[in-house]
């Protein structure tokens, strides 16, 4: 099949990334674009650009019908969502098919499986791959909550089924808290994802976030690119991620890659998509979920593979098959992804406002994905996330020097960012020794 025009139903440093990769292949790019971002670089950069609403994400961004409207002027033949916004809706995928496009993605089938959080630990339950304990079914009231969280034991993490970015997401010690959140995180569910379904599980002590890249083509091959360690987190969300772990050892690696390519294949996916567990402190990995697109996280497996994520996606989607076997990928040296907020480095809130300077590094082995230039307004309709430095090493210890020596040549004025942050956590002794677990924010001194 034949790709020669892509729309990108994203914005920002994801669809900057995306356009940089069709250029690469000779394929030409559609942008589409709110009001707010009209004067961002990623509308410029692509070959044509639509405007498809208001600032606010609803009126724009998940705007399915203005999408679809923009690809069908522009005579697009497929749809990359990028990831965030509409990268994991089922229903976008299936009206991109409908009208006649082809969905940079897996199957909408697939899409709405693992979307579903309780849905998919089912799936791999009935597939013996490990999950974390706890009650997967619907819970509707408080009282059944308390019920089940007594039975499983606290601490428990509430989490809600439609979830994703720690949103609606909550830890609970007692049954207090418990009570006291189930309400908060059922109205937060429903106000982002148009689904207040919550489950329960254990909540795992000195957890480590590892995940695995996955490529599958339509062919049955499914190929596994390694695991990243994502645990350095704020609100459950991503800060700092790298590869390889610097925690799991080489059998563990081998499992955990074996689980992933059998959950991928469990589904039937295709396509680029990540599975993602939680690791306990003795080295006991559960399934956490699988995402169905690429990750913010995607350029650390890029730098130690050497392989684009974005080309294969698009390759895959128009009929290819993976040329390689598993053991000829191999790992190269360290990689290590900082992803820099628009906020305050100690509070975490977002600091919107105009970006009056920025200089970002040019070093060798750095690489920039950002959203901004000078002169670009950060608004509040939006993720604060504005860029990420990537930096690789032959080893962790040069990866950590080099991101030192370019985070401190990182330059934005004019707003409040994490840059600070980084830089402290790069001090920090436990992070040095890679002996650090999703709460290494909270445990500071």
């Amino acid at each position: 099949m034949e790709i020669n025009k892509i729309l990108i139903a994203n914005r920002g440093e994801i669809a900057r990334r995306i356009i940089r990769t069709c250029k690469k292949m000779g394929i030409k790019t559609v942008a589409v674009y709110s009001d707010a971002d009209a004067t961002m670089p990623f509308v410029s950069e692509a070959d044509e650009a639509v405007r498809i609403g208001e600032a606010p994400v609803v009126k724009s961004y998940l705007n399915i019908e203005a999408i679809i409207e923009a690809a069908k002027n522009k005579k697009a033949d497929a749809i990359h969502p990028g990831y965030g916004l509409l990268s994991e809706n089922a229903a976008f995928a299936r009206a991109c098919q409908e009208a006649g496009f082809l969905f940079i993605g897996p199957d909408p089938h697939v899409i709405a499986q693992m979307g579903d959080k309780i849905t998919a630990r089912k799936v791999m339950q009935a597939a013996n791959l490990p999950v974390v304990p706890g009650f997967h079914g619907e819970i509707h009231h408080v009282e059944e909550a308390l019920k089940i969280a007594d039975q499983i034991g606290y601490p428990v993490m509430l989490k809600a089924a439609a979830g994703g970015g720690g949103i609606g997401m909550q830890v609970c010690h007692t049954p207090a808290d418990l009570e006291k959140s189930f309400a908060s995180s059922k109205g937060r569910a429903k106000a982002y994802f148009g689904n207040d379904q919550m489950f329960i599980e254990k909540l795992i002590e000195e957890p480590h976030h590892i995940e695995v890249q996955i490529l599958a083509d339509n062919f049955g091959n499914i190929l596994h690119l390694f695991e990243r360690e994502c645990s350095i987190q704020r609100r459950h969300q991503k800060v700092i991620e790298e590869s390889p772990s610097p925690f799991i050892d080489e059998e563990t690696r081998a499992r955990i890659c074996a689980a992933a390519e059998e959950s991928a294949r469990t589904v039937g996916y295709t396509g680029a998509g990540t599975v993602e567990f939680i690791v306990s402190g003795k080295g006991e990995f559960y399934f956490l979920e699988m995402n169905t697109r690429l990750q913010v996280e995607h350029p650390v497996t890029e730098m130690i593979t050497g392989l684009d994520l974005v080309e294969w996606q698009i390759r895959i989607c128009r009929g290819e098959r993976l040329p390689f076997a598993q053991e000829e990928i191999k790992t190269n040296g360290h990689g290590i992804e900082f992803r820099i907020y628009a906020e305050d480095p100690k509070t975490f809130l977002p600091s919107p406002g105009k970006v009056s300077a920025y200089m970002a590094p040019v070093m060798d082995h750095v690489r920039v994905d950002d959203a901004i230039l000078a002169g670009n307004e950060i608004t509040p309709f939006y993720d604060p996330m504005i860029a990420k430095l990537i930096v690789w090493g032959e080893d962790r210890s040069e990866a950590l020097r080099r991101a030192e020596s370019a985070l401190q040549q990182y330059a934005i004025e004019g707003i409040k960012t994490n840059l600070p942050l980084h830089l402290e956590i790069l001090q920090d002794e436990r992070f040095k020794q890679g002996q650090y677990t999703t709460n290494f924010l909270y445990d500071r001194k």
